[in-house]
């Protein structure tokens, strides 16, 4: 039997077309800041380990969260910087981990999917009305740019990190309301200098590839339930046959 390639023909093309435009971008709006392209291919990469299930999202998003904190701080984004390296990066050595122990059918290149009970639900957003506001205040006292905005972003990215740590499909949509805001953000940037148009088209390539995840996300949970449902109704026709 084939052995079927890892990733596939319309990830392939994702990928590709997305590497393509963040490079393109670059060459046509910045041309210097090699840290915002290094930056922005590994975003590229992780989304999509991220859309496979793959723990090597998880720690590619570690290593963009440190760049991406560098770029925000140049640009007085305090409150994008402080996410990313204090809040980002910790949860995504927390997700990692989670993800590792968590691997479906021991395949440690993809995780089991987790569904988020309904009781779940209310402390979660609690949780993140509490982080949102304490991050307001402390964005305010730093004089960040764009406080609304930015505070709009931070409440993302927790709800995005949270459920990415809980193993939820929804984490991937968390992401894609993120890069919307992000994109708000840089395009005002991008007023005042024109070379953030390349940060700006990269998250505008990370919005697509977090839709691509948040729908392949739901394909592998649905194989991961029929498959245990498959296994279940295995066991239960050998028990009856023993």
């Amino acid at each position: 039997m084939k052995k079927q390639p890892y990733f596939s023909r319309n990830e392939i093309i994702l990928t590709c077309v997305s590497y393509a435009v963040v490079i393109a971008a670059f060459v046509i709006f910045d041309g210097r800041g090699f840290l915002t392209l290094a930056a922005s291919l590994t975003g590229v990469t992780f989304l999509i380990f991220n859309a496979k299930a793959n723990p090597v999202g998880q720690l590619l998003t570690i290593v963009f969260s440190i760049m991406y904190g560098i770029i925000s701080y140049r640009c007085r984004y305090y409150g994008e910087m402080i996410t990313y390296l204090g809040m980002t990066a910790p949860m995504a050595l927390f997700a990692l981990i989670s993800w590792l122990r968590h691997p479906f059918k021991g395949k440690r290149a993809e995780v089991t999917v987790n569904t988020i009970k309904r009781r779940e639900l209310i402390p979660a957003l609690l949780l993140t009305a509490a982080v949102t506001a304490v991050f307001y205040f402390i964005l305010r006292a730093l004089g960040t740019a764009n406080l609304l905005p930015a505070t709009i972003s931070v409440a993302t990215s927790f709800a995005a990190v949270y459920l990415t740590f809980r193993r939820s499909h929804w984490f991937a949509l968390a992401y894609a309301a993120n890069d919307l805001v992000l994109i708000v953000l840089w395009a005002i940037a991008s007023f005042g200098d024109r070379t953030y148009l390349s940060v700006l088209v990269c998250f505008t390539v990370f919005f697509a590839n977090d839709l691509y995840g948040f729908i392949n996300w739901r394909r592998i949970k649905k194989r991961q339930q029929n498959g245990q449902e498959s296994a279940g109704a295995a066991r239960r026709t050998c028990d009856t046959e023993v």
